[in-house]
């Protein structure tokens, strides 16, 4: 059974308005303390099912590349991509999206895809031994960021 990390807030901002945030890939970098950011490619210019970006990623003094595919992009609901590294299967990130009185819960998601090799091959690729405990606390402060974000718009 795949690990599953999922860590959620409640942001005083439309779930439109957030979901616009998450899903502009570009700007992730901005909220992400491992993520730098992606890049649309191919024929892709935003958030579609199918569309794929390439995202840079850092820890500390290590840096690797990731590609994405997103699976689910429904504006104010939800969206979700599953990641690869030269082919392997690395996670699927899913952001979802509950309206509230005061704007929406945001509740981000992670599951481990990796196969043995792919999680034997991550510590020395990204520096990182418990990838769970580790996406936990970025994930922490990806929502705070996003939140902040949001509500100073």
């Amino acid at each position: 059974m795949s690990e599953q990390v999922s860590v959620s807030r409640e942001i005083a901002a439309s779930p439109q308005q957030v979901w616009a945030l998450v899903s502009d890939v570009t700007r992730m970098g901005e909220w992400s303390p491992e993520n730098e950011g992606g890049t649309w490619t191919g024929d892709a210019t935003g958030p579609a099912v199918g569309a794929r970006f390439k995202a840079s990623n850092r820890n500390g003094t290590k840096r690797w590349e990731t590609e994405a595919e997103v699976v689910a992009a429904d504006p104010g609901e939800v969206f979700a991509f599953r990641v690869s590294v030269k082919g392997f299967k690395v996670a699927e990130w899913r952001y979802s999206f509950t309206p509230t009185a005061t704007g929406c819960t945001v509740e981000e998601t992670w599951t481990d895809e990796r196969g043995r090799l792919a999680t034997m091959l991550g510590k020395p690729v990204s520096g990182v031994t418990d990838r769970a405990s580790h996406n936990r606390a970025g994930m922490e402060q990806t929502l705070d960021a996003l939140k902040a974000a949001a509500e100073g718009a």
